[in-house]
């Protein structure tokens, strides 16, 4: 006879490696569907370098036109917290991640595809916006479904480190994309061909999310949701609202949106005339949106390494500073200060061209993590999403205020006169923020030296609630922070 206890324990074993097997075939299928997705997200620089310089080139527009189709593009963004909180809520065919994701690969890969085989899409501005705001519809849809599957994820499975992996992949497909769109627009001239690569990447990743399976994940999976989808709308909804009435939150929130949509952003105009004035070509211009990636991925290792001890609203105050004077950078190659220093246009464009947009992009790291911490439980995607659409609404605001203020200045493909002005109102117009610096929190999201070293022995002290023996090995319960608090 077989022995009960040998039995039962050959069960527990068996079942505990059918266990780490799915786990392992379920990270498996994760890193490969979310890197993939997060490597063709950062990869979307590719199609719109070669969009950009469509519509300045062949198309004509003037710098604030081309400046306001870049701005209205990104109006989709905006509703992110309704596609979070309806991926939440409503699940398609028991899955209420991947079926988005397909989704927006989907409408991507139609919208590329439109332009790039399409002669009126790529011709008629009426008809290329429509394409370019499917585009964005698409890239956002599946922008929250795979932020949120990463981060449910993620506390499933207690596994850290998933978000810096996301954007290890994101900065590897920026720095990739802007290098081959422009050493492929030098090479050919043929922005078309560019659109056709990436909706034909759209594909593959159509096929990559319908061939992967939800359960695999080991995530919620339900066929009867469908009966209190409004419920759950409603209550996500109520959620996310006491969230942001929170004062550590909403005080943050104010403070980032209003630094960035209170800048007039002049992205068309600079561009136009890199391109048009400086004859820069495309290569030069992908070179310095490499650059810029790159910078931005060793100052985000070095956040996270050593600046995380730092005083928030220091480090922050610092940052907004540096903002400002790089954007003096560009009035040094408007008026042509470099070449009397002996430093080439192509050069001084390689090198500090990228430095403004990195240190704004860089600006929104410890504000996301700051988030990511006071989220509440159960709110963490809705709330990181209606993050993500303020953020994007105040760019659109700074865009829009900058199509305005060229067109106050007569800032025109003609005449760039006054964009030296133009400059000079965004630098001032940036150091505006430092002065309610207040609004940002003094300490850093989380004690990152409490959690490796562990308390103080004085802290152990008064934080002591009891002692519990077991196996010789003393055991001490500690209070939570919130009820230490109270």
């Amino acid at each position: 006879m077989v022995d009960p206890v040998v039995f039962y324990l050959n069960n527990i074993k068996k079942k505990e490696t059918e266990k780490q097997d799915r786990n392992l075939n379920g990270i498996q299928n994760l890193l490969n569907l979310c890197g993939f997705g997060y490597w063709v997200q950062g990869f979307r620089c590719f199609p719109w370098l070669a969009l950009n310089f469509h519509m300045a080139n062949n198309l004509n527009l003037n710098p604030s036109t081309l400046q306001l189709v870049q701005n209205f593009a990104n109006l989709p963004m905006v509703a992110k917290p309704f596609y979070g909180i309806l991926s939440d809520a409503l699940f398609i065919g028991g899955s209420h991640r991947l079926p988005y994701i397909s989704i927006g690969v989907l409408l991507q890969g139609i919208s590329w595809g439109s332009m790039a085989l399409s002669p009126m899409a790529s011709q008629a501005l009426p008809i290329l916006m429509a394409c370019v705001l499917l585009s964005n519809l698409g890239a956002s849809i599946t922008e929250v479904a795979k932020d949120a599957l990463v981060a449910e994820y993620g506390q499933k499975n207690k596994i850290n480190g998933l978000q810096s992996y996301a954007f290890m992949a994101l900065a590897a497909g920026g720095v990739l994309g802007n290098f081959l769109g422009g050493f492929f627009l030098l090479r050919t001239h043929k922005p078309k061909s560019m659109f056709l690569i990436f909706a034909s990447l759209m594909s593959f990743q159509l096929v990559l999310s319908l061939k992967t399976r939800e359960e695999s994940f080991g995530l919620p999976h339900s066929s009867n949701h469908h009966e209190s989808i409004i419920l759950n709308i409603k209550k996500q909804s109520s959620d996310l609202m006491i969230a942001i009435r929170d004062d550590g939150i909403f005080r943050s929130l104010s403070w980032v949106v209003a630094s960035i949509a209170m800048v007039p952003i002049l992205s068309g105009s600079i561009f136009c005339y890199q391109t048009q004035c400086l004859n820069l070509d495309p290569s030069i211009i992908g070179m310095s949106k490499v650059m810029g990636q790159l910078l931005l991925l060793t100052v985000a290792v070095v956040y996270d390494r050593c600046w995380k001890t730092i005083s928030m609203r220091k480090l922050i105050g610092t940052v907004q500073i540096l903002y400002a004077s790089s954007l003096l950078l560009d009035l040094v190659l408007v008026k042509q200060i470099n070449l009397k220093f002996g430093i080439p246009n192509h050069i001084f464009a390689v090198c500090i061209s990228g430095v403004a947009e990195m240190i704004a992009q860089f600006k929104l790291l410890p504000f996301q993590v700051l988030f990511a911490s006071l989220a509440p439980a159960g709110c963490e995607g809705s709330l990181m999403s209606f993050l993500a659409s303020a953020l994007c609404l105040s760019s659109i605001c700074s865009g829009f205020l900058g199509v305005g203020m060229a067109s106050f200045l007569g800032i025109t493909s003609a005449d760039y006169s006054n964009l030296p002005l133009g400059i000079m109102i965004q630098f001032l117009a940036a150091l505006v923020p430092v002065f309610w610096i207040q609004n940002v929190p003094t300490s850093q999201p989380a004690d990152e030296k409490e959690k490796k070293t562990g308390l103080s022995k004085r802290r152990r002290k008064t934080r002591r609630v009891g002692r519990v023996v077991f196996n010789m090995v003393f055991v001490y319960r500690r209070e939570r922070e919130s009820e230490a608090q109270r």
